[in-house]
């Protein structure tokens, strides 16, 4: 079975993922593109094929041809979005965060569960990256015994105007938020924000960088240096430091260049360039996993569990202090799985 996608926001992310699906995935098609900017979705889709452009994304999600929904929209839409597809009992892979707030968060969760079955993942890619994937694996392997600290840094060249301090929490950190909670397979507790002299680069009112300290239920630490005006590239980074040893991210493969006196390899300017593979490798597992079973990647769950740590870490950077992380009871259907296989 060709799995027909439908992709609601046709803007930088959207239209990516409109063309990995349209030219590099397996058993999958791009079947309709719907954007508040219609003339936007019309340009991608004639692009790409024939897919369907509707003005109205609720009438993309009812669409008969339309098997799964992806949402990359604005972040204020993704709840309404997530919810649509849970009563049209759709199976949609939404660009995080999953919602606003944690409170917005479980009442997607609490939604989902009521269905019985899994239909919703959460795109946090970097579960999929080459490099954090054997991470993982080397890390369960106990290569280097339990896991005490976590070293993170996130570094990004600049930011879009209108980027606020708590975006560098919401946009940014909830990445290593989520890979944290993955990597060391336990919820994070507690959060501490650090604000040190912004850069002078920075735009005006808003504290970059940033330092979040996290702490997991069973006493492993992790620190996160947020940075969103480097100015340098995009950088990410990554160690675990265990009983016995270290286990560290690589930089990606690069072409090293020799001229003017300097030795060295380029950066990359956004995240797109940096996780272009793990973007493929999500949507590529996604589509298998719903003609398997069922999404089985990050779900509603980790969405809500991220956007609760974050949710303390904004507490951390309003008040100051230490803030915990409070968490709903996790509800039975995201421990046994719930996954049924998408049909038509």
């Amino acid at each position: 079975m060709t799995l027909r996608i439908g992709v609601i926001g046709a803007g930088a992310m959207g239209s990516a993922h409109c063309r990995t699906i349209a030219r590099d995935l397996s058993g999958a098609e791009l079947a309709a593109v719907s954007d508040v900017d219609t003339e936007r979705a019309a340009r991608v889709a004639a692009e790409l094929g024939d897919a369907q452009v509707h003005e109205d994304p609720d009438e993309l999600i009812a669409d008969a041809a339309v098997d799964a929904v992806l949402v990359a929209s604005s972040d204020a839409t993704h709840q309404a979005f997530v919810l649509a597809c849970l009563r049209a009992e759709k199976p949609v892979l939404c660009e995080k965060p999953l919602a606003p707030t944690a409170e917005a968060s479980l009442s997607v969760v609490e939604a989902e569960a009521a269905t019985g079955r899994r239909l919703v993942q959460v795109a946090f890619m970097r579960r999929f990256d080459p490099g954090y994937v054997v991470l993982k694996h080397r890390l369960d392997r106990g290569d280097v015994g339990a896991a005490l600290l976590v070293h993170c840094a996130h570094r990004n060249a600049s930011v879009p105007h209108g980027f606020t301090s708590e975006m560098l929490i919401t946009s940014s950190v909830t990445h290593e938020i989520d890979v944290t909670r993955w990597l060391l397979g336990e919820e994070i507790v507690a959060a501490t924000v650090h604000t040190p002299r912004p850069s002078r680069l920075a735009p005006e009112g808003v504290r970059d960088p940033q330092l979040v300290l996290l702490e997991t239920e069973d006493g492993a630490l992790v620190d996160v240096e947020i940075f969103v005006n480097a100015r340098y590239g995009y950088d990410i980074r990554c160690e675990v430091v265990g009983e016995s040893g270290a286990l560290a991210l690589a930089a990606p493969v690069a072409v090293e260049v020799r001229r003017e006196g300097q030795d060295g390899h380029a950066v990359d300017d956004d995240f797109r360039g940096r996780f272009v593979a793990a973007y493929r490798a999500q949507l590529q597992a996604w589509v298998h996993a719903l003609g398997d079973g069922g999404p089985d990647g990050p779900s509603a769950w980790d969405g809500y569990a991220a956007a609760a740590v974050g949710d303390a870490c904004l507490r951390s950077l309003a008040g100051g202090g230490r803030a915990e992380v409070r968490l709903a009871p996790r509800p039975a259907l995201y421990a046994d799985g719930g996954r049924v296989a998408v049909t038509r």
